[in-house]
């Protein structure tokens, strides 16, 4: 009678997400130059609550803040791609192809530059051009409060050992939060910052806020 045993050795790859640690320091960094030197050296409180009158740079901050959003949404969706689209990545560049997090970021960077495109587009054909800069102005505070949340959930997403598929309905739940809030958020804000007549304010929520976000999810997971 023989008894044979077999062993089989398992390598156990141990993820480095050094990267991630480094790419929200380095945003971070985008926000102090923003508030230090932009905002004459305003805290974290004073650029929140600035009135509209005293806004600095508002275009310098709208671009710096809607980069940063950009990047650290990049980070976490990233995680839940399922493939690049061959019709991407048969593509390349010197030998280089976008990965899931070069597909998510140019994705979503597309994705935003349009829809301010179009936004602008449409507040300029409706002659409330005032309303627009007070919508940047407004959107500017809000996302940078949102990505400071991402950049935490970022930290606790890739280092605190959860499981993503489990954490993936309460991201769902804090999506479809955050979507809800800024509706609301912009509808009822004390700027005037929706088009001043009841029609344009449903077209603009359903044209550029509802059905944009659908062509996004499109484009990343179907």
């Amino acid at each position: 009678m023989y008894i044979t045993f077999s062993t089989i050795n398992y390598i156990r790859w141990t993820e480095n997400n050094d990267w991630v640690i480094a790419s929200i320091l380095i945003r971070l960094f985008a926000y102090v130059f923003m508030l230090l030197s932009l905002n004459r050296e305003s805290s974290l409180k004073d650029f929140i609550l600035h009135p509209i009158s005293e806004g600095a740079n508002l275009l310098a901050n709208w671009v710096i803040v809607s980069m940063v959003f950009v990047l650290v949404m990049a980070v976490l969706l990233s995680q839940y791609i399922p493939v690049v689209p061959k019709t991407i990545s048969q593509y390349h560049l010197f030998g280089w192809e976008l990965n899931k997090w070069g597909f998510t970021l140019l994705a979503i960077t597309l994705f935003y530059v349009s829809k301010s495109l179009v936004s602008y587009l449409f507040y300029m054909s409706i002659n409330e051009g005032d309303r627009w800069t007070r919508l940047v102005f407004v959107s500017t505070k809000f996302y940078f409060i949102l990505s400071l949340i991402i950049m935490i959930i970022n930290i606790v997403h890739y280092y605190f050992g959860i499981d993503h598929g489990i954490v993936l309905r309460y991201y769902w739940f804090f999506a479809v939060f955050v979507f809800v809030f800024k509706l609301f958020f912009y509808g009822f804000n004390k700027n005037s910052i929706l088009p001043e007549d009841w029609y344009y304010k449903i077209l603009y929520i359903c044209t550029l806020q509802i059905i944009p976000i659908g062509v996004l999810w499109r484009l990343l997971f179907l």
